[in-house]
């Protein structure tokens, strides 16, 4: 069930509760509606990319308090600072290197070693982030594919019965996504146009923004291959061999592993949320505990699955240079 309250004092406080337990709260920003989680949970994320039907684990916008929050997220440069003094609170967003020790999950990231970062500019989503003391994660609050949320009643229309809250802060003021260029390398980047106007951040920059240098950073994980672990993985496996290490799911393979096999399942109960959440940490996990080679149990093609397998797929793929 779904909660649809106004926007008041009482209402912020429950939907921080809602998110420091791991649920899901849309709420008003300055551009559009937000679908937001704890940004510091892998779990909450996953469920973000579950209630869109986002068919990939593209990186999610973290919103922060102010821009010495931001600072902790990521390594932020003269020029990054200069923009976010001009445009923070603002329909901005600054991808940046994540910060070492920074709070934003690597689900949130995608995998990346950056990190997108803005603070919004809508009275509603500021005391959110407060009351929660912690980034949000926010994509819009819309079904995958479909038309961004301005209203309450868009995001009802979407979400209602998959998200836990909507926050009624009526209609957004921009009705436009936010703006987003990268500071990932050597030159600023833009990655996608929106609210924030390219001819005031090119003026307050000095420079013309560039095209993306490569193609992952405009839609993150695109290239070949992507997202590797160290170790070779062998997908589709329903054994596994001598040598290997196991990335199992519902248990299907760590039965049948030889003793001493270094086994971790994503999920034990065959919950695709759960292994979404557990993607990215159990991959570093088994390369920091030395594995070589991983069989990967077959993950099924529904809903986070199709997201699940296209990491999987890229992990897997022949490596480049």
């Amino acid at each position: 069930m779904t909660i649809r309250a106004p926007a008041d004092a009482a209402s912020i406080a429950r939907a921080a509760e809602i998110l420091r337990e791991g649920g899901l709260v849309a709420f008003p920003t300055e551009t559009v509606y937000g679908l937001g989680a704890d940004a510091t949970s892998a779990w909450a994320v996953a469920r973000i990319y579950d209630a869109k039907g986002r068919p990939s684990f593209n990186p999610l916008i973290a919103h922060v308090a102010d821009l010495d929050a931001a600072r902790r997220e990521a390594v932020l440069p003269e020029a990054a600072i200069r923009l976010a003094e001009a445009f923070w609170p603002g329909p901005l967003t600054i991808v940046a290197p994540a910060a070492p020790g920074g709070s934003v999950c690597e689900l949130a990231r995608a995998g990346l070693p950056s990190v997108a970062l803005r603070i919004p500019d809508h009275s509603v989503a500021r005391a959110l982030i407060a009351a929660l003391g912690r980034p949000i994660a926010a994509p819009s609050a819309n079904r995958s594919g479909h038309v961004s949320p301005v209203t309450a009643a868009h995001v009802a229309e979407d979400l209602s019965g998959r998200v836990d809250m909507i926050l009624d802060g009526g209609r957004t003021v921009a009705g436009l996504e936010s703006t987003i260029v990268s500071f990932c390398d050597a030159e600023p980047a833009l990655l996608r146009p929106g609210a924030a106007r390219r001819e005031k951040i090119e003026k307050i920059l000095g420079r013309k923004l560039s095209a993306p240098a490569r193609a992952d950073i405009t839609a993150p994980g695109m290239t070949a291959s992507h997202y590797a672990p160290k170790a070779r993985l062998r997908l589709e496996a329903h054994e596994v061999l001598a040598g290997e290490s196991a990335l199992d799911f519902g248990g299907r393979l760590s039965a049948l592993a030889p003793a001493g096999t270094l086994v971790r399942d994503l999920s034990p109960k065959g919950d695709l949320v759960e292994a979404a959440a557990n993607l990215f940490a159990y991959l570093r996990e088994l390369d920091a505990l030395g594995a070589e080679k991983i069989a990967v149990a077959h993950m099924p093609e529904r809903g986070l699955g199709e997201a699940i397998n296209d990491r999987l797929r890229r992990a897997a793929a022949p490596r480049v240079g």
